[in-house]
């Protein structure tokens, strides 16, 4: 590795960041991390904190998980790559692919499709629902339906059904045929409803009105995240899912389960459908597949898409792919992931740490006008959003979001900002003093704002 000192001087120059402004980047350089233990992480300067964010929601299993480690290096050293195109496989796939479906089986997954990572896997069950409606002989089923404030990537497809203009205006036009409902999101709705349980049916009839505006014969699929992650940790009522899913079923719409953020345990429960009691179609998954230790997703196939394709003729080939799906190494990192996931029962603690989390930040609430609403309470997922005018709930400027941000991670927290949101996911393996070192970071960012 090169020197402190000429890394510094290339940070951000040669090298374009995702979700930020080059010239931002260069003007204002991104914090340099060179290293990670557990769930603390060191910057070049040797400053280390907590990672409130577990990386980017993924490092669920925390930085010094050595089997995961030991599986990716022998892997490296027996079969590197090769191809899972038809005509070839490899064992470690073969095994990943068992232990995905296995710890998924409780909710109806049958078959695995290998990518490489969340945007992938969104793209993925998107053509597969076409393709399953035209097997079916509908081939007029083409439509998505999903949820404003809903993330699902970053590709042509995954920008289509987001529901956050800033993944979507610089992109335009995008795929057609796709439609959004407002999100179950009490602090904010076109209803002025604050009542969750009030929203869920006011969305499950504006959900009946498009499919009869739209036709349902020309609705492929809705596709939602169980817990909105990236749009802020908005947590819908437990009816909200269930609802959606009873009127889908009853217009022969596939229910497709983004579980990039919300799988592997970081809502209390092994996915984040499950949590509600829904079993969906299709799901889409990433992130804690791997602990973020090697660029893997998938894409869940339930058991009635599944007998559709395998039971068609010549037209049930699945024409798509990627070249990294189901690469050896990732699949042996997954493998291992899901047995270290299991062994440590990740989700029992999410459950706790989340509730302990959760409720330190209700505690700052009472104390920091500024905090508009907060949300979370379920798992390893929590959400603040900031107002300069609580009465008005007018979103807090980013000067403001960025001086709070900086002062947390001087403090021993490294957050992240979402808009006028604070959102955090560490890593499932934190601890209770951590977690309470992550609320003191809070304290003092709102101090000092």
């Amino acid at each position: 590795m090169k020197d402190a000192n000429f890394l510094k001087e290339n940070n951000a120059r040669q090298l374009w960041h995702p979700m930020g402004h080059p010239r931002e980047m260069q003007e204002q350089p991104p914090k340099i991390i060179t290293g990670a233990e557990g769930v603390k992480i060191t910057d070049i300067d040797g400053h280390t904190a907590v990672d409130a964010v577990g990386g980017l929601w993924c490092v669920n299993l925390g930085y010094s998980n050595q089997v995961v480690k030991d599986a990716i290096s022998a892997q490296l050293q027996d079969l590197p790559y090769y191809s899972a195109f038809a005509g070839s496989s490899n064992p470690a796939a073969i095994e990943a692919a068992y232990a995905v479906q296995e710890f998924f089986a409780e909710d109806g997954i049958e078959r695995v499709f290998f990518t490489s990572g969340g945007s992938d896997s969104v793209e993925t069950c998107m053509r597969l629902a076409r393709q399953y409606h035209r097997l079916r002989g509908e081939p007029t089923r083409t439509k998505f339906i999903s949820l404003k404030k809903g993330y699902h990537g970053t590709h042509f497809g995954g920008a289509s059904v987001n529901g956050n203009n800033r993944f979507r205006i610089n992109y335009e036009p995008l795929l057609p045929g796709c439609f959004h409902l407002p999100a179950p999101y009490p602090y904010r709705n076109p209803f002025n409803e604050t009542d969750p349980a009030k929203l869920a049916q006011l969305i499950a009839q504006a959900f009946e009105d498009e499919i009869a505006f739209q036709g349902a014969n020309t609705i492929a699929a809705l596709i939602m995240e169980p817990i909105l992650g990236a749009g802020g940790v908005i947590v819908p009522d437990a009816t909200f899912m269930p609802l959606m899913r009873e009127i889908c079923d009853r217009h022969g719409i596939l229910l497709i389960s983004d579980e990039v953020i919300t799988g592997f345990g970081r809502t209390g429960h092994w996915s984040g459908a499950r949590h509600w009691g829904v079993k969906p179609d299709m799901m889409s998954t990433a992130k804690g597949i791997t602990s973020g230790y090697f660029p893997v997703g998938a894409a869940l196939i339930g058991g009635k898409v599944a007998e559709v394709f395998e039971s068609s003729d010549a037209e049930g080939a699945i024409y798509h792919g990627y070249t990294y799906s189901a690469h050896p190494v990732g699949a042996a990192a997954v493998t291992a992931c899901l047995s270290e996931t299991l062994r440590l029962d990740t989700k029992t603690n999410a459950a706790a740490r989340g509730a302990q989390l959760f409720e330190g930040v209700q505690r700052l609430a009472k104390k920091y006008d500024i905090i508009g609403d907060v949300r979370g309470g379920h798992g390893l997922m929590t959400g603040i959003e900031l107002v300069s005018d609580k009465a008005a709930k007018t979103p807090m400027d980013m000067d403001t979001m960025k001086r709070i941000h900086q002062t947390a991670y001087e403090a021993g927290a490294m957050v992240r900002l979402g808009a006028h949101n604070i959102l955090m996911s560490p890593p499932l393996t934190i601890t209770e003093p951590e977690v309470n070192v992550i609320v003191k970071a809070l304290d003092a960012g709102f101090a000092a704002a």
